[in-house]
């Protein structure tokens, strides 16, 4: 049990390193809308994951930018190409927990923090995870404080560390996998925070029911408190 309240650890650490390589003033980002309300994401683009690959890379390519990014808390129609998503016949899996960072395939990917490796997985199938590796954080009493997920890596990420080992900040934990790996996806790293990981391993949802929004924003709080760079600002 945590000796503060789990929030107050990620909002209070101001350490962190970069999960991705990003040079401040001198790299550039872009954050890109795929919310249900962006008229630019037509049926043609999102219900056909290669047609939405060749779309993203020319967003990142027009941008200049290194980076495309963002996506916490948005309502996505993009997951409308995937059973993964929807085929239980069920209330279909629309709303994004975690932040986005899109960029070339085999992109170096950091732990931000002092952590220890949870578990690392392989998430096989249309519009799943990939190459996953989930981390556990602790506070400075050394008590669990919660957990990060980083979702579409390379299936030779998996062998970079084993479960139990722990970390240094700025530690490499693998790379940004290509569409044969990642998924069916552009390449890009899913980073989201877990405070409780309700038993699982491996794996957890990084797109939740509409219905049940509420309790996934308290569980998975925003990801920018760690990617200060994304909001370019100190918070």
């Amino acid at each position: 049990m945590t000796s503060k309240p789990l929030t107050q650890y990620w909002k209070e650490y101001t350490h962190f390193h970069p999960v991705v390589p990003f040079n401040k003033g001198v790299d550039q980002w872009l954050r890109l809308d795929l919310s249900e309300t962006n008229v630019a994401l037509n049926p043609a683009i999102y219900e056909h994951l290669p047609t939405f690959c060749n779309w993203v890379e020319d967003q990142w390519a027009d941008s200049g930018a290194r980076y495309l990014a963002g996506g916490y808390g948005e309502t996505r129609k993009i997951y409308a190409g995937s059973t993964h998503f929807d085929g239980d016949g069920q209330e279909p899996r629309r709303f994004h927990l975690g932040v986005d960072i899109w960029g070339p395939a085999g992109t170096p990917i950091f732990a931000p923090c002092p952590s220890q490796i949870q578990s690392l997985a392989y998430n096989e199938g249309k519009g799943d995870y990939g190459g996953t590796v989930i981390l556990a954080h602790f506070d400075d009493q050394g008590a669990l404080a919660g957990h990060t997920l980083y979702g579409h890596l390379s299936k030779a990420s998996l062998a970079v560390h084993k479960k139990g080992d722990f970390l240094q900040s700025g530690q490499p934990l693998g790379w940004l996998g290509d569409p044969t790996e990642n998924g069916g996806w552009p390449p890009h790293l899913h980073f989201q925070i877990i405070l409780d990981m309700e038993g699982k391993q491996g794996d957890y949802p990084g797109v939740c029911r509409y219905s049940e929004r509420s309790h996934y924003l308290h569980n998975c709080p925003d990801p920018e408190w760690v990617l200060r760079w994304v909001a370019n600002e100190q918070r």
